[in-house]
């Protein structure tokens, strides 16, 4: 039985002969601790260790006060609405041998409007600061744009995922240009996508569907019933179709509204009589697991409603697992969907994503055509890839040998 391929991320040869490779820090949510940031965070590290050799020091952030069950490479965690706890990190951080410091930024994920009180850590530290961004937001408010130049201006790089940040971060902030770098979204090492689709199918017991799927931790932001309520007239054409909605709820939601946008979804099914037709895989999936549900997927949907919404993990990981992807135009989809990458709907509109479903389900050479042009896209995306950049960019801020301007 063939099974699909996946690798995290591989040795990179061209760093094994390095005398002095950087050991770095890294700050951000961390497994088991389930989020975006947390999976990206254990992700990069990894690359960057597996590039370097090196061990890496994790600084966990704490959502609640019992914290998580981490492993032994989290040597400091900071509560995330205690001042001093970042005040502690940052004093506890001077103490270790590490060349330079990496932070995962999401607003949320920090205490303090808009997250200021990680500018406390930012102030104190005593090695060159490297911070990833995964939101930047247009049009910010005063405080907005406080915080962020604050954050900038104690960085001796700022990362972001895509290049649309760039330009908002010049443009509505006042950063400069060469204070910022583009590194994509990191994803797995998929090899052989087109075999692996039909051995995935066979694997999971889906044989005889058609496979739409959306994968994540589930919240109303999500847009899915958009894409449910998309079905009906696909359905009578193709009663194949299986749309897949892969993932738990986040937990954010969960813990201040429980399961009502799940329950929500599952009342539009039975209105909508496709019991037949949606199926919720209402587990935590392994990152192979993920693949496989990927891998056997026909059409990848994502119906998501924050048009500003600069990054996806989930738009990159069907990107390079070779799927066709219909989506809607947030930031990041309008950017590397393009040139026949995918397709891209209008936001809250079912009707548009019925026709783009179906005109892919009566088009296989067109459904193909595009699930090749995404694989290839993304092979740059790899975590290996990745990983090179971040290490030579954390090399070039522990030397000096950057350019940045003053503002």
């Amino acid at each position: 039985m063939y099974f699909p391929t996946v690798s995290l991320q591989r040795p990179l040869n061209n760093f094994a002969t390095l005398q002095t490779p950087p050991r770095v820090a890294f700050l951000g949510s961390f497994p088991p601790r389930q989020c975006g940031i947390a999976t990206f965070t254990y992700d990069v590290m990894t690359a960057v260790e597996t590039a370097t050799n090196q061990p890496s020091v994790v600084m966990a952030m704490n959502d609640r006060p019992e914290g998580y069950a981490y492993d032994k490479q989290v040597q400091i965690k900071i509560e995330r609405n205690d001042i001093r706890s970042y005040i502690a990190a940052s004093q506890k951080l001077a103490q270790m041998p590490i060349d330079a410091i990496n932070i995962q930024h999401e607003y949320g994920l920090f205490g303090g409007e808009r997250g200021e009180y990680l500018l406390e850590l930012y102030k104190r530290a005593n090695k060159p600061i490297v911070t990833t961004l995964h939101s930047v937001i247009p049009n910010p408010d005063p405080v907005l744009r406080r915080v962020t130049g604050d954050l900038a201006q104690h960085s001796a790089r700022l990362i972001v995922l895509a290049n649309a940040a760039t330009d908002i971060l010049t443009q509505d902030y006042g950063i400069p240009r060469n204070k910022i770098k583009m590194i994509p979204h990191g994803i797995p090492t998929v090899t052989q996508p087109i075999r692996a689709h039909f051995a995935s199918k066979l694997n999971l017991g889906y044989k005889d569907r058609t496979l739409l799927s959306t994968f994540g931790l589930i919240s109303p932001n999500k847009g899915i019933e958009f894409a449910i309520r998309a079905l009906p007239e696909v359905v009578r054409t193709h009663p194949e179709v299986l749309y897949l909605i892969i993932g738990q709820t986040h937990p954010g939601v969960r813990a201040h509204e429980g399961e009502a946008y799940r329950a929500q979804l599952q009342t539009l099914v039975n209105d909508l009589q496709l019991q037949n037709n949606v199926a919720f895989i209402d587990r935590y999936l392994s990152l192979s697991q993920l693949i496989n549900y990927l891998l056997a997927t026909d059409t990848y949907l994502i119906p998501y409603l924050n048009p500003t919404q600069i990054v996806s993990g989930t738009l990159a990981y069907a990107m390079g697992s070779g799927k066709a992807i219909i989506s809607t135009p947030f930031i990041h989809a309008r950017e590397v969907l393009g040139n026949g990458n995918g397709t891209l709907v209008p936001f809250r509109d079912s009707a548009a994503m019925t026709h783009a479903i179906n005109n892919l389900l009566d088009h296989p050479n067109l459904r193909h055509s595009m699930e090749q042009r995404a694989y290839a896209f993304s092979r740059s995306w790899t975590w290996p890839a990745v990983a090179e950049q971040y290490v030579n960019t954390y090399k070039e801020v522990i030397s000096h040998d950057i350019p940045i301007s003053a503002f």
